[in-house]
């Protein structure tokens, strides 16, 4: 009997990074299931990612902003193929201006967004991971975290608290064989460029790969 390929979930699968990521984990010989933005067009990158892996892939339309999507994307993934031994998020949001003008209000609700849903994804995905002794979190970061920026206040303090959380995971769920760890990108990811999406993606695939005793909990891209 063939052994049922291992899935990998991403959270947040843009045409950029997000994508770039499903297609390395496709290629790498897992199922894939993404969660992208109802706009984009699912179809054309459900259709990319089985072609360029060699499992099934599922992409479904979801906005994360909105109460109740997350939980119904993941309920869907589980229903089709199980739960994930590779759980990525890579979703963010951040209203733009200075910490002095920002309502507490946007803050909460970005916030919910960059790092709250981070951790109800990883409190999905853990149990199996745990059952498993196996697993790997990991969480796309960015340079606001190391540096904030004027009128960026909102994704600074969001990319902040994420940074916290997958470096509080990756400490804490060692012991039970789970990887945690952050790719901290500094700077806009373009193609053709040192922060090309095919070339951020090979950071997460390495991570995955990493073997326990090399265990890197950040990886920090473009300084």
């Amino acid at each position: 009997m063939q052994r049922k390929r291992p899935l990998a979930v991403i959270l947040g699968a843009g045409p950029g990074i997000g994508l770039a990521v499903a297609r390395r984990f496709a290629l790498g010989g897992f199922q894939v299931a993404a969660v992208a933005r109802p706009g984009d067009p699912l179809a054309r990158f459900q259709a990319g990612l089985e072609r360029e892996g060699s499992g099934p892939a599922r992409v479904l339309g979801a906005d994360l902003a909105v109460a109740g999507a997350l939980a119904w994307a993941c309920a869907a993934i589980e229903q089709w193929a199980g739960l994930p031994e590779v759980l990525v998020y890579n979703a963010s949001a951040g209203t733009p201006g200075g910490a002095a003008d920002l309502e507490p209000a946007r803050l909460l609700a970005d916030f919910q967004v960059s790092a709250g849903l981070a951790l109800a994804a990883a409190q999905w995905a853990l149990p199996a991971m745990r059952g498993r002794a196996r697993g790997t979190l990991l969480f796309t970061g960015g340079g606001l975290a190391l540096e904030p920026k004027p009128g960026l206040a909102s994704a600074s303090l969001g990319k902040a608290a994420l940074r916290s959380l997958a470096l509080s995971l990756g400490a804490e769920l060692a012991p039970a064989g789970i990887h945690a760890a952050t790719v901290t990108i500094c700077g806009f990811v373009r193609a053709d460029t040192p922060l090309d999406p095919e070339r951020v993606a090979e950071a997460f695939w390495d991570l995955h790969l990493e073997e326990p005793a090399d265990w890197r909990r950040e990886v920090v891209l473009g300084q």
